[in-house]
């Protein structure tokens, strides 16, 4: 950034564009990526001429590229062993065959028109790859993500990602070994000792993250400091893409790789609820600047070619696409998701292309014409999605993007949210597995969590009264969320969010007194409950049977107990604040118990009150 003023000026007009363009768009049906792709050709070098030639605006397009490699990283903090278990039949079997099929094919339709078995190769299998930024992003705006398409697109762009790796490795084997594009410190080094470094540059990562970051998040997260956290997450982010980028590696793979090894640290969550405003700013931003430096002169040189390029791009990968949907027996409307999803080339493709460019597999007339396919059929994407969207969809009904034997899943698969593991929700969260529930947990106490993680729980590190983290942890999909948390003001922050963003959302309230529980009710919040009265009735009713009552005696009069509780609470609630009123009706709830009492004694009728006793006795006294 050897110019800050030009790089100010350069943010300056780069955020207006997009403040500008992206709600027109949306307003239009048209998606923001589409907007933001839009707000960069506006004011590239070939429109408004905004931003200046691409040596004034370097610095800012290194900044709007980190927006890919904190998304990323995101991703890969998604990749649990379990979830990659689940999907192995579409992540191995579909993204397989995907990227497999699509680079042969790409690569004997360049062999075909002229180019090299090399340069042709690496072609075929770089543009393989499709634009994980721009295909969640626009099923996520268009609520297509969910659906059966949706998710054989997410598993085939996951495998793409994890992909990246060995071509970042096998590149080096196709070039002529002079690299000019200056990899880091392994510049003008052999094929084989920068492949190595691949190899050694992951391992790196893959041990530090396993060894190293659990504890030093574990240290700032007992510091109390939350902005530390979110410092440590960017501090996390920066150095793995520095690494990667000094051994000559994409920062965005080292990204993606760091977030593997941390999907399954109790800090994950957190993680994802720090990195989530800067990702979204910066994703947008990475949009603009693939709009603004895109090389429409080629496009005015050579129409025909680059338009010939362009359609056999789309023709050629989405054929293979096609293909897949019929070999994997998708439905057409699943089929047509998935074909109109993924049939452009993706962001890493730049990366790959300049890298290829400087290894000398590619020569700089073929990069640049294939830099400019990538970029448009980049914007074709958000366009084929609204055909999908209003053409396509209506011919099978709306209900039909979600087949009947998928709902089921899409259902099922929507989390329970436990928040808070102390005294009240371990017995809420150990019931809930024992009936083979499991819950994504959510803890403050980075002392618990690593204690309860080490007995065997999967607790997360976070505070859940953020909304960014109540997003990362699945709170838009989830059927339930149980508020177990001690402290009187967080439950109430709790409610207040996941009322407002969450509305789909069954709540199960931790109440402090009966104060708190009656003002939670008069919030509108149905099942709550006071956090001493279960343990309390249960040593009134083993009281009663050391006094000598029968066991089902004892036990009922405690559920009477509870639900006359329940319904003094759901009656006095309108008028807490009302002293008098409230007074009055406390007096006459009382007295209303000890007479229901006095008229139904309670006695046990049949011998069935001896199975009882057996059962208490051995249990215990509760």
């Amino acid at each position: 950034m050897d110019d800050p003023t030009a790089f100010f000026e350069s943010a300056l007009v780069y955020l207006a564009a997009a403040v500008v363009s992206v709600p027109v768009a949306k307003r239009l049906g048209l998606g923001s990526v589409l907007g933001y792709l839009a707000a960069g050709v506006a004011i590239g070098p070939f429109a408004l001429n905004l931003v200046g030639d691409a040596g004034k605006t370097g610095g800012l397009m290194h900044v709007a590229e980190f927006g890919v490699v904190v998304m990323l990283f995101m991703i890969g903090l998604e990749l649990r062993v379990p979830v990659l278990w689940r999907m192995r039949g579409s992540l191995l079997g579909l993204g397989g065959m995907q990227v497999l099929l699509s680079g042969l094919a790409l690569a004997g339709a360049a062999m075909a028109w002229g180019v090299g078995w090399k340069a042709s190769l690496a072609a075929g299998f770089i543009l393989s790859l499709s634009s994980t930024a721009i295909v969640l992003q626009s099923l996520r705006e268009k609520s297509l993500h969910g659906t059966p398409g949706g998710r054989h697109a997410f598993a085939t762009l996951l495998f793409q990602d994890i992909a990246v790796i060995p071509m970042l490795a096998l590149l080096p084997l196709l070039g002529t070994g002079n690299d000019s594009a200056g990899h880091g410190g392994l510049s003008g080094q052999p094929g084989w000792l920068r492949a190595l470094a691949v190899v050694a540059a992951v391992s790196g990562v893959v041990f530090l993250g396993r060894w190293l970051v659990p504890r030093l998040f574990g240290f700032i997260a007992r510091s109390g400091l939350r902005e530390m956290f979110t410092a440590a997450a960017l501090l996390l982010v920066i150095a793995i893409a520095v690494l990667m980028t000094r051994v000559g590696l994409s920062p965005a793979l080292g990204a993606f790789v760091g977030g593997v090894v941390l999907a399954g640290s109790p800090y994950r969550h957190e993680l994802e609820g720090d990195l989530e405003p800067f990702k979204g700013i910066l994703l947008g931003l990475f949009f603009v600047s693939i709009g603004a430096a895109m090389d429409l002169s080629l496009l005015l040189v050579y129409p025909m070619e680059v338009a010939a390029m362009v359609g056999a791009l789309v023709l050629v990968k989405g054929g293979v696409l096609a293909l897949l949907s019929r070999v994997f027996r998708f439905g057409p409307d699943t089929g047509a998701l998935y074909t109109l999803s993924l049939f452009q080339a993706g962001e890493f493709a730049f990366v790959l292309l300049g890298q290829a460019n400087g290894m000398g597999v590619l020569n700089q007339s073929l990069t640049g014409k294939l830099n400019l396919v990538v970029a448009l059929s980049m914007v074709l994407t958000p366009l084929a999605l609204l055909v999908y969207q209003f053409l396509w969809m209506p011919r099978f009904g709306k209900s039909s993007a979600i087949a009947p034997r998928e709902a089921d899943k899409v259902d099922h698969a929507s989390p329970v949210i436990l928040v808070g593991f102390g005294r009240f929700g371990n017995y809420v969260g150990r019931l809930l597995r024992s009936q083979g529930h499991r819950p994504v947990i959510l803890e403050t106490d980075a002392e618990h969590v690593e204690l309860t993680r080490r007995l065997g729980f999967e607790v997360h590190y976070g505070d859940a009264t953020r909304l960014e983290l109540l997003e990362a942890a699945g709170a838009a999909n989830a059927k339930l969320m149980i508020i177990a948390a001690g402290d009187e003001e967080t439950i109430d922050r709790l409610v207040e969010t996941a009322t407002r963003h969450y509305p789909q959302l069954k709540l199960v309230v931790r109440a402090n007194g009966m104060n708190h529980r009656m003002a939670l009710y008069n919030r509108g919040v149905e099942h709550v409950f006071h956090e001493m009265s279960g343990s309390a009735l249960d040593a009134g009713a083993a009281s009663l049977r050391l006094l000598g009552l029968p066991a089902f005696t004892a036990e009922r009069a405690a559920r009477r107990m509870a639900r006359h509780d329940l319904q003094s609470a759901r009656e006095l609630a309108p008028v807490m604040h009302d002293e008098s009123a409230y007074t009055a009706m406390v007096r006459e709830r009382v007295a209303n118990l000890e007479n229901l009492f006095r008229m139904d004694p309670l006695h046990p009728h049949g011998e069935d009150d001896h199975a009882w006793e057996v059962d208490a006795k051995r249990r215990g006294d509760r």
